[in-house]
């Protein structure tokens, strides 16, 4: 028999058992999670016959795979607050190395100059991680975006706010430092083509490192800090006096403008984003799948803890 309200009316049969509290308003999104850096794949839509509609039936229909993802837990606005913060952090720091190796006559050193960026990079990230994803470069975001682990809609979002932190950091260390903004400009000692390799390579590893650390769940996501700031430190070590191993085109694009030398920037803005691309996508197509795991797994967890979802 089908249940009826009190006043004789039939009740819906999806409705709740339980009335909702008179004044409670509806919730404007739906309850479903998203991590910032590590956007799980089976929350993204699938495409296929979305953005792509190939059939007749569905030819010249409207593209539904952007309207579908769901709604983050936190809202964009502290996300991008954050990313700036962040982004602005590590440019300050990482620029600054070379500077004051320049102004003091190599008092920093290379090694300096890499512990300033790695140490930088993992205080971010363990600061910032768990509310924006800590990416604090466009390639990565670009990356994770094009594998599904980041919504395409917040992008150009976090891309203006990384390229406005490096400017505004740029800007500030051109004040600290005037005249020596010069040494913190990325500009490559050797040809285009080494130096466009170079920065290919190691925003490759970092690209491999980042993947692993943050969106699978057999790696030591506690950690991820850690490695991705000694990868960080490392690639320096490996590429610093040929390049400045930018691996980051704000790192490079901030300087430049507060300089205004624009000497090789192309490389600096193609090969990283390439790089980050194709770390990120070997990275994906290596990892263990599901059905090849045979011991116990770890929860899922990324840059930024997982929070419960009971209500």
């Amino acid at each position: 028999m089908a249940a009826v309200h009190e006043n004789g009316t039939p009740r819906s049969p999806n409705a709740a058992s339980a009335p909702a509290t008179p004044g409670t308003p509806a919730p404007l999104f739906s309850a479903s999670r998203v991590d910032s850096l590590s956007y799980e794949r089976k929350s993204m839509p699938h495409c296929a016959g979305k953005c792509l509609p190939v059939g007749v039936a569905t030819w010249g229909s409207n593209p539904s795979c952007f309207a579908d993802i769901p709604a983050p837990d936190i809202s964009l606005t502290r996300k991008l607050g954050a990313e700036f913060v962040g982004t602005f952090m590590l440019i300050f720091c990482a620029t600054a190395g070379p500077i004051v190796n320049q102004k003091y006559n190599g008092a920093e050193s290379l090694l300096g100059n890499a512990a300033c960026a790695g140490l930088a990079v993992m205080i971010i990230i363990l600061s910032t991680g768990h509310i924006s994803g800590a990416h604090l470069n466009p390639s990565l975001t670009i990356a994770f975006a094009a594998l599904r682990h980041f919504p395409w809609l917040q992008v150009p979002a976090y891309i203006a706010a990384q390229v406005s932190a490096s400017i505004c950091a740029s800007f500030a260390l051109k004040g600290c430092f005037h005249p020596f903004l010069s040494g913190g400009v990325t500009v490559p000692s050797v040809s285009s083509g080494q130096a466009f390799a170079l920065e290919f390579i190691i925003t490759f590893n970092l690209l491999f490192v980042v993947t692993a650390v943050a969106t699978d769940t057999r790696a030591v996501g506690e950690l991820a800090g850690i490695a991705v700031g000694a990868t960080v430190l490392l690639n320096i070590l490996v590429a610093g006096p040929s390049t400045g191993a930018s691996m980051n085109p704000v790192r490079t694009l901030g300087p430049a403008v507060a300089a205004g030398n624009y000497r090789g920037i192309w490389i600096y803005l193609i090969a990283p984003t390439l790089g980050a691309l194709a770390g990120s996508a070997v990275y994906s197509t290596v990892k263990l799948r599901e059905d090849e795991i045979t011991g116990p797994t770890r929860s899922v967890r990324s840059f930024r803890r997982q929070e419960s979802l009971a209500v």
